[in-house]
């Protein structure tokens, strides 16, 4: 509403809704025309002295007017009213260098006198230069803007925003035929004014002037940057959908509906639920490229330590559509890769062409995980124009890319997401590499930012003061500079004098499951993995330090037979099993409840499987060892290549052996009359030399149990083992009694391998049903369990040790 300010003039109250006649907002936009032109001349000349002047011959020339000292920046009417207009228009470097000069000369006076007063002088004039005012909104003051112009009378919904630097493009041209969007073409100071495409719009550098836009002030003369303007063009002629699009970009079939979701709501929306990315601990940040079908590719902004995170996620989570606010589209042929990317993947000659894969579902990011986002090919609502704002501190290549993780940010505090469609258009590849300089401020910052702003928390209490929160310490942490705190102000207050609404804050705990997540917990989608055709340097030094490493584990297990313990039924997993572990053991033997001789599965009593080694050590003379492994165990190979392949190994730990008491009475299965029996039975018929063994460890009135799910027996202990076996079977002692005697019988638990097996992670009941997924890490020896009961959970713990051992990217490709 309207109120009378106490210097008389009326100004706005809310969040820019407009409730009264135009006549009443042209009668207060008129009464705050004085107001607001010192306030944005006031901006101008304190942040920007430099365009002001460029601004000011520009005008001179124009008019007629310019002359040798005019154009130096002030006039020669008299000598102290030039000095002093002079002094006026340069103020902040007058007291700039008037600091710098007091720092040196305090700095003088400390090492020809020693003192250290003047040196912390010297400090807290650094530390009063380095602090960024904080801009003051006041949107109390924030009159509605009416366009004037030739197309005041002009209104829609669809707005498609490029920015038009040269010549007019076949791609421009098409772009403005797209049914139902209009076209804006935003101009430099260097377009020519006659520039025209049939069916744009298109807004000159002189016409954007005339707008009277807060942000002009602040925008570079000719640079793509001046669609900030156009954005405010869009929003206050009625825009509720905004592409922010390439100039030299073909959209795919000429819609953008093909792929985008246009409506989020209501009859036209097309979603049912969204794929979206399980949020997982320590990953703040994703590669989409993968999710596509293009593991080798990355797109600009990518933190690079990111690059070789190149594991396909095949477990998802669902959200219901109608928050997927800020929509970012690929590119097939050139997609938005970065300069190292393209100085290294393309042939001389040979123009980069990738595809993506374009049946590949979309794929939302979950509050607390981000993306690299651009200016070339992405879809804003409403409910996020404001983070249309593209920062004018940073290089032209890091600008669109830092605005991205700004507002996935602060799109988190109204519940929005963004999401990552497949193909939407086709950039031709026209040998224009970015320089690397260009995009130095990506390189250097892009993990430091997005850590900074997943920790990011404000208690403001509206979306604007959040807005201008993070932006201002973004500058205070040095992202981007005190230029770009001002300009987001002056952003805001446009939004809100061109009509725009803020969205209301959600009251969601990050971390936390949003309300519009599905209750479907797990769905699973397997990307594809296209071939990596892109010059391939990368790739084959990498296939090279890849084969070395499997070589020296092929050396290591070679002669090694694995013995599997599988249940019943094996739901076609055996073959994968048999591939995963056939390319490292001399043999992989799988055991069973029942015999499935197509399959070379073997029968045993798996409560007693021990008592079918014995054959299994007779086919094999010659194998270095024995490791028997339960199909619930996952096991990190590649930790193990230092042990001791003549020792015993076993999980030998605390929770997987224990001491029972014959005399205990409790309810334990293991306590029962029948098993203690066994045991005294088995102890009193063993040979005397493994007796006096186990002795040593055990007394009379007490026996072990053990849960352990792997072990190990060299060479020179399959005689022993076999004799120990035999005498457990005729007694059918259980697997978790007979294993911990047979090897304390057989050695001393201080000679075995300790290094084996010491990193091993035993997943609560809590763990398991949460998903082990999201727990596993390849630095653990062996963690269980996590057990293979489909197909797909097999490829899951096969695509989870591929971040361990990267050559099994090859049976996941193969699967």
């Amino acid at each position: 509403m309207l109120i009378q300010q106490p210097n008389g003039t009326t100004a706005w109250v809310g969040n820019g809704s407009r409730n009264v006649s135009e006549a009443e907002e042209e009668a207060a936009a008129m009464a705050n025309d004085d107001e607001e032109q010192q306030e944005l001349e006031q901006q101008s000349q304190a942040f920007f002295p430099l365009q002001q002047q460029q601004r000011r011959r520009r005008q001179q020339y124009r008019d007629g007017r310019s002359s040798g000292v005019e154009s130096l920046g002030y006039t020669s009417n008299t000598g102290g009213g030039s000095f002093c207009g002079y002094l006026m228009d340069n103020l902040p470097k007058v007291v700039v260098v008037a600091f710098i000069f007091l720092g040196a000369l305090v700095l003088i006076l400390a090492r020809n006198k020693g003192g250290t007063n003047a040196i912390l002088c010297v400090e807290s004039v650094a530390n009063q230069l380095k602090r960024i005012p904080y801009p003051d909104l006041n949107l109390n003051r924030v009159s509605p803007r009416v366009d004037k112009g030739r197309y005041s009378a002009f209104n829609t919904e669809k707005w498609i925003i490029v920015a038009a630097l040269g010549s007019p493009t076949h791609e421009l041209q098409a772009l403005a035929k797209i049914e139902g969007w209009q076209l804006l073409a935003v101009g430099g100071s260097e377009t020519s004014a006659d520039w025209k495409v049939d069916g744009a719009l298109f807004l000159s550098f002189d016409q954007q002037a005339e707008l009277g836009y807060r942000i002009n002030a602040y925008l570079p003369f000719n640079s793509y940057l001046r669609k900030n303007a156009g954005y405010l063009f869009a929003i206050q002629h009625g825009a509720t959908r905004i592409y922010d699009a390439d100039e030299k970009a073909t959209i795919l079939g000429g819609d953008l509906g093909r792929v985008f979701d246009i409506e989020l709501r209501g009859p036209n929306s097309q979603r049912d639920l969204l794929l979206q990315y399980r949020t997982l601990e320590n990953r703040s940040v994703v590669n989409p490229f993968v999710h596509f079908g293009q593991r080798s590719v990355w797109p600009r902004g990518l933190p690079l330590d990111m690059v070789q995170q190149i594991s396909p996620d095949v477990s998802y989570t669902q959200v219901f559509p109608g928050h997927q606010i800020i929509q970012q589209g690929l590119a097939n042929g050139l997609p938005d890769v970065d300069s190292i990317f393209y100085s290294t993947r393309r042939a001389e000659d040979v123009a980069i062409d990738i595809e993506f894969d374009t049946l590949a579902p979309p794929v939302a990011l979950p509050h607390g995980t981000m993306a690299p986002c651009n200016a070339l090919n992405t879809l804003f609502h409403s409910a996020g124009f404001w983070g249309l704002l593209l920062p004018v501190s940073l290089t032209p290549k890091a600008a669109d890319i830092v605005r991205g993780y700004w507002a996935q940010r602060i799109l988190w505090e109204i519940g929005g997401m963004m999401v990552v469609y497949p193909p939407t258009v086709k950039r031709a590849d026209v040998a224009e590499p970015s320089s690397f300089v260009d995009e130095a401020d990506l390189y250097k910052e892009s993990s430091r930012l997005i850590k900074f702003l997943v920790s990011w928390r404000s208690e403001k209490g509206t979306l604007f003061e959040k807005i201008l929160h993070l932006s201002h310490e973004m500058a205070e942490q040095r992202f981007w500079a005190a230029q770009d705190v001002e300009l987001v102000a002056a952003w805001l207050k446009d939004l809100l004098s061109v009509g725009w609404r803020q969205p209301r804050l959600r009251a969601v705990e990050l971390g936390t499951i949003p309300v519009y997540s599905s209750p479907d917990e797990h769905k699973q989608f397997m990307p594809k993995a296209y071939p990596s055709v892109h010059l391939g340097i990368e790739d084959t030094t990498k296939m090279g330090s890849e084969f070395t490493e499997f070589l020296n584990l092929r050396r290591f297990y070679g002669n090694m037979v694995l013995v599997l313990e599988c249940s019943y039924p094996l739901n076609h997993t055996v073959l994968a099993w048999r591939l995963l572990y056939g390319r490292l053991f001399k043999h992989v033997a799988v055991l069973s409840q029942e015999k499935e001789a197509a399959l070379g599965v073997e029968a045993t009593d798996m409560w007693m499987s021990y008592n079918v080694l014995p054959k299994i050590f007779e086919r094999y003379p010659n194998a270095e060892g024995f490791m028997v492994m339960n199909e619930a165990v996952v096991f990190n190979y590649w930790h193990l290549t230092s042990a001791d392949k003549t020792k015993l190994w076993n999980l030998h730990a605390k929770e997987t052996w224990k001491t029972a008491s014959f005399n205990d009475e409790s309810s334990a299965w293991y306590l029962s009359k029948g098993h203690k029996n066994s045991v005294k039975k088995l102890v009193s018929r063993l040979p005397v030399e493994y007796r006096t063994n186990y002795r040593t460890v055990m007394d009379d009135d007490h026996f072990m149990v053990s849960s352990s799910k792997v072990y190990y027996v060299p060479r020179r202990y399959i005689d022993d083992f076999s004799t120990l076996a035999g005498l457990a079977g005729k007694q059918k002692l259980n697997s978790a009694l007979a294993l911990p005697l047979f090897f304390v019988a057989m050695e001393n638990p201080e000679n075995f391998d300790t290094n084996a097996f010491n990193n091993t992670r035993s997943l609560s009941e809590s763990e398991v049903k949460e998903g082990p997924a999201l727990i596993y890490t390849p630095n653990w020896h062996i963690m269980y369990p996590w057990k293979a009961s489909s197909e797909f959970e097999l490829y899951r713990i096969i695509k989870a040790m591929s971040a361990g051992d990267p050559s099994l990217s090859e049976i996941l490709d193969s699967s």
